[in-house]
């Protein structure tokens, strides 16, 4: 024991050793760890602090790469893919009729693909990837703590007040940003902690089981009675199932999908707010259909119509970057108040928001990086695990939304396939050289 305590280093040592980053790689590459800790601990909460810190990040990679061991690196499909992606949306500014200022802008959100292949040249060489999806869980479930705490006291939350019927109320279960990006961290922890329970339980540690099932247990309670995804809704049960087809016996998988199916009826009845959200699927559709009103299901449908009209307009190359506004405003027909006269700046689905830009050419792209980065995270162990979560998640929930240009959507991708697929070429590179 005490040749373990030994063995510890001390804060003095740390501290000593992350300061001779001066003329020490192994201590700048450790201080890029910890930055990018704190970089996923940001994430759910400030895009503010997050953009700084990670603008930090990049600027204090740049003296740590070995730019002969980076271009080979690049040269594979996981990381050129979406580096291909990016270099197609700032080319479609050329022939895009927007004006200046709207083609970069929707350029920007683009930008964070070229992150991507960073993050995965930086963990392929470091092996504290853990570190930083561990930060990531810890401050989601700070985030769900202070989401409770919201929905019994919403004074103490920080988002403006919304119009609920004819006054302004706090918003109820949401501290920081919105229910979207809320859900989408949450339901990505819930899901991703099942294969460490799994593993857990088969070797019997219970009190690591019964931690990490009161953290899934929290974070679904939060999705079912305080605020509620219909986008979570969807995707929570075909993320699971691929968890139970890829690591549980059939007996498991169908034990755990029959209790799924009789638990569904008593989550609906006990919780108003998921009973709300899921009849309003109905009445939102009807409202459309009738009176043309700009509904959340009715908005969707008008959006996509509009787009496939778009893209067969323009279906190899596109109409250009940033065009899509510009696009529906000519579309645009009716009062202000209905759905087709409703402008935007994406429709809603990730595959139609590229093919608009960027026709034909953009979507192979984008389903080239969307496989390459399935195909990266083929076999066994955590991080495989993580990563193929990560990548599926973003293919389900771009179904409804824009989820890989979107903020904390996108960096969740770029953050999640960067740290879990380094780790994994790393392992794989370890291997081939045969170091242990």
């Amino acid at each position: 024991m005490q040749a373990e305590v030994e063995k510890r280093p001390s804060i003095r040592s740390t501290l000593s050793f992350m300061l001779s980053a001066r003329h020490n790689q192994a201590a700048r590459i450790f201080n890029l760890d910890l930055l990018l800790v704190l970089v996923a601990a940001a994430l759910p909460w400030s895009t503010s602090i997050f953009s700084i810190l990670m603008a930090i990040w990049l600027v204090s990679l740049l003296v740590t790469i070995d730019l002969r061991r980076l271009f080979r690196f690049m040269s594979q499909p996981v990381c050129w893919l979406p580096l291909a992606l990016f270099a197609l949306a700032l080319l479609g500014t050329v022939w895009s009729s927007a004006p200046w200022s709207e083609r970069i802008h929707a350029a920007n959100p683009v930008a964070k693909l070229f992150v991507l292949p960073l993050v995965l040249y930086h963990f392929e060489r470091s092996r504290r990837g853990t570190w930083v999806l561990v930060s990531f869980l810890t401050s989601c479930v700070l985030l769900m703590a202070m989401s409770f705490l919201v929905f019994y006291e919403p004074s103490l939350t920080l988002k403006q007040a919304e119009l609920i019927g004819s006054a302004y109320e706090p918003t109820r279960g949401i501290f920081v940003k919105n229910y979207i990006d809320q859900s989408q961290e949450f339901a990505l922890c819930a899901v991703a902690l099942a294969y460490p329970i799994s593993r857990f339980v088969r070797e019997g540690k219970v009190p690591q089981t019964l931690l990490l099932c009161a953290i899934v247990l929290g974070l679904l309670a939060n999705m079912i009675f305080v605020t509620v995804s219909r986008t979570a809704l969807v995707t929570i049960p075909v993320m699971l199932l691929f968890f139970a087809v890829l690591h549980l016996r059939w007996k498991t998988t169908f034990v755990i999908l029959f209790s799924l199916v009789l638990l569904a009826p008593v989550a609906w009845t006990v919780s108003p707010s998921l009973r709300a959200t899921t009849e309003r699927f109905a009445s939102e559709y009807q409202l459309y259909k009738q009176s043309n009103q700009a509904t959340s299901i009715g908005l969707r449908i008008e959006f996509w119509t509009k787009s496939l009209r778009f893209f067969s307009e323009a279906p190899v190359f596109g109409h250009g970057t940033g065009t899509i506004p510009g696009l529906f405003e000519k579309a645009k027909t009716g009062p202000e108040a209905l759905a087709q006269a409703q402008v935007i700046s994406n429709p809603h689905n990730q595959t139609l928001g590229v093919a608009i830009q960027w026709g034909a050419i953009g979507v192979i792209l984008l389903y080239a990086m969307w496989l390459a980065h399935l195909a990266l995270f083929r076999g066994e162990g955590l991080m495989a695990w993580i990563g193929l979560l990560v990548v599926a998640q973003n293919m389900l929930t771009s179904l409804f939304n824009s989820h890989l240009v979107d903020f904390v959507p996108g960096w969740m991708y770029v953050l999640g396939v960067g740290v879990a697929g380094g780790a994994v070429l790393g392992a794989r590179s370890q291997v081939r050289s045969g170091d242990p």
